[in-house]
C-alpha cells in the first residue's frame, strides 16, 4: 500500500492528532474507569478482571475456563492466572469435569458469593462516578451508543465474544457438589 504524500506539512496539533480521536478517548476513559474501580473497591482487593470473572462464575457455576474467558472478553492464556489468584483468595474452586477430564469447571465458594454480594454497592458507585458528568438522558444515550460500537466491532477484537460459548442458563445449586466455602 502506498503512503499518501501531503503537498503541505501536516499541522502538528495534539488535539487533531490524538486528543479528539475516539480510540484515544476510549483508552483514556478505560484507564479512568479502572482507577475509579480500584478506588471504590479497594477494601475488597480485587481487580476489574477478577470482579468480572467472579461475577461470571457466580452467574454460570460450573463454567469452564474457555467459556469464562469468552464470557468476559478475556484471552484464554491469561484467564488461568486470574483464576489462580481467585482460587488463592478462596473465591472460586476448580473441579475436573466428569465429561471431559481435561476441562476444569469453576464454582464460586461461599466467600466468593459473599464478596460478590458485598461489592455491589461499590461497583454501582463506580458506574455512577464514570457517568456523573452526563445527565440521565445523556447517560442512557451514551450507553446505547457504546453498546452499539462494542457489538459492531466485536469481530475485530483480539478476544471476540462468541454468544454460542456462553452457557444459556445457570447451573442449579445441586450441581455444585464439590463446592467449598
Amino acid at each position: 500500500m502506498k503512503r499518501k504524500t501531503h503537498a503541505e506539512p501536516l499541522a502538528l496539533d495534539i488535539d487533531l492528532l490524538l486528543h479528539r480521536k475516539p480510540g484515544h478517548l476510549i483508552r483514556r476513559l478505560q484507564q479512568m474507569a479502572v482507577s475509579i474501580f480500584l478506588e471504590e473497591t479497594a477494601a475488597f482487593e480485587v481487580t476489574p478482571v477478577q470482579y468480572a470473572a467472579i461475577a461470571a462464575v457466580s452467574v454460570y457455576p460450573g463454567i469452564d475456563q474457555l467459556r469464562l474467558a469468552n464470557a468476559i472478553g478475556f484471552d484464554r492464556t491469561t484467564i488461568s492466572g486470574v483464576i489462580d489468584r481467585l482460587e488463592a483468595k478462596g473465591l472460586v474452586v476448580r473441579q475436573v469435569s466428569e465429561e471431559d477430564r481435561r476441562a476444569k469447571l469453576l464454582f464460586p465458594t461461599a466467600a466468593g458469593e459473599r464478596l460478590l454480594a458485598e461489592i455491589q454497592d461499590a461497583t454501582e458507585r463506580v458506574q455512577q462516578r464514570i457517568l456523573a458528568p452526563l445527565n440521565v438522558t445523556e447517560q442512557k444515550t451514551f450507553l446505547e451508543f457504546l453498546n452499539r460500537l462494542v457489538l459492531s466491532h466485536n469481530h475485530s477484537s483480539r478476544v471476540p465474544i462468541d454468544k454460542a460459548l456462553i452457557p444459556s442458563k445457570k447451573v442449579s445449586n445441586s450441581a455444585r457438589g464439590g463446592r467449598k466455602g
